[in-house]
């Protein structure tokens, strides 16, 4: 006969397996009526709650580390927002530690964990290339949100919530071609980015290869190093840039939201008008996007849901329940006054 689990309390209890961890651990954000439910149903049962993995932890700090990469985008505002929410609903300390663009987040995290030992950590933004030997380093449960690691680290080593940035960005670009234009320039990150602005851009790629456009080296505007791809500043300067070059271009595909505000002070400044001279769109659906002027077409990200299902996920794995998991949430494409039909 099977051992009955935790997530057979969840199933006939009708709740989530992180929801059967709260009850267990008489955290405070639980309905009286379902904590009594599930602990009848575990007495009845006779399940026992294995403390092994909360037992190792006693060393650690009570803390969730948050490490970010790309501070400046507003894009993350709200979801660390909700994450700090949901840490101290929990009565877990929370730790907030910006990663530079030139320095690595796993070895950033792995000092972290020797001067502060936090419980668990969530990596906001990212690189996707990181050597497995290095991330099996971390002791720590964690869960890497907006982005995957690549394929060379086994998945069962890590957990991960994030929109399909492939498709986000083949998406958006089908969209601008059947908006009749043809001349894309995509605003990009770094040429030797291993990111979430590779991912846009393939998706860029494959999308104009689907619809028969041959692909420009010229329209993909990559950042300059030591820039940040997603701030207005980068924005406006590689905009600018290709405005003065004089090559020929009818829309911009923007790698962020906030480097696309960017993108349209240029096309202002030098004379030209959104969507009338270009046409501008970009990714992540940020509060701005739908209030500025004009408003933005973007691919919109639901920001608000994936750091709930982060924090779910990373609960459960402190608690020592649950296994790593991967959940790909889908961004939707949200049509603004930005982008002009220019089909005869």
């Amino acid at each position: 006969m099977e051992p009955f689990t935790i997530k057979d309390v969840a199933r006939i209890c009708g709740v989530g397996v992180s929801t059967v961890s709260r009850a267990i651990n008489n955290h405070p954000d639980i309905n009286p009526q379902t904590r009594q439910k599930i602990m009848e149903v575990i007495e009845e049962n006779g399940y026992i709650p294995n403390n092994s993995a909360r037992n190792l932890k006693r060393s650690e700090s009570k803390t969730i580390a948050v490490l970010i990469r790309g501070i400046t985008n507003p894009f993350f505002q709200g979801m660390i927002k909700t994450i700090e929410q949901i840490t101290e609903r929990r009565r877990y300390g929370f730790l907030l530690q910006q990663v530079d663009e030139e320095n690595d987040e796993i070895e950033a995290a792995l000092e972290l964990e020797k001067e502060k030992k936090p419980c668990g950590i969530v990596f906001l933004g990212g690189t996707y290339s990181h050597k497995e030997a290095k991330v099996r380093q971390l002791k720590a449960p964690f869960v890497v949100c907006t982005i995957t690691l690549g394929p060379e680290v086994d998945r069962s080593l890590y957990s991960s919530v994030a929109i399909d940035d492939v498709r986000a960005g083949y998406e958006m670009t089908s969209y601008l071609i059947s908006m009749g234009h043809r001349r894309i320039a995509m605003a990009a990150a770094w040429k030797e980015d291993m990111a979430i602005g590779r991912m846009r851009l393939e998706g860029y790629c494959k999308a104009l290869e689907d619809h028969g456009i041959p692909i420009d080296p010229e329209l993909i505007l990559y950042t300059e190093k030591g820039q940040d791809a997603y701030s207005m500043a980068n924005g406006y300067q590689v905009a600018a840039r290709f405005i003065r070059s004089g090559k020929e271009a009818t829309a911009f595909l923007v790698i962020s939201d906030n480097a696309a505000f960017g993108v349209c002070k240029a096309i202002r400044d030098a004379g030209k008008t959104v969507p009338g001279d270009y046409s501008v769109a970009s990714f992540d659906g940020i509060e701005m996007a739908s209030y500025y002027n004009p408003s933005l077409t973007t691919m919109k990200q639901p920001c608000d849901e994936m750091a709930k299902e982060a924090m779910d996920i990373l609960m459960e794995r402190i608690d020592g329940f649950g296994e790593n998991e991967h959940r790909i949430f889908k961004a939707q494409l949200t049509v603004g006054e930005s982008v002009r039909n220019i089909q005869i």
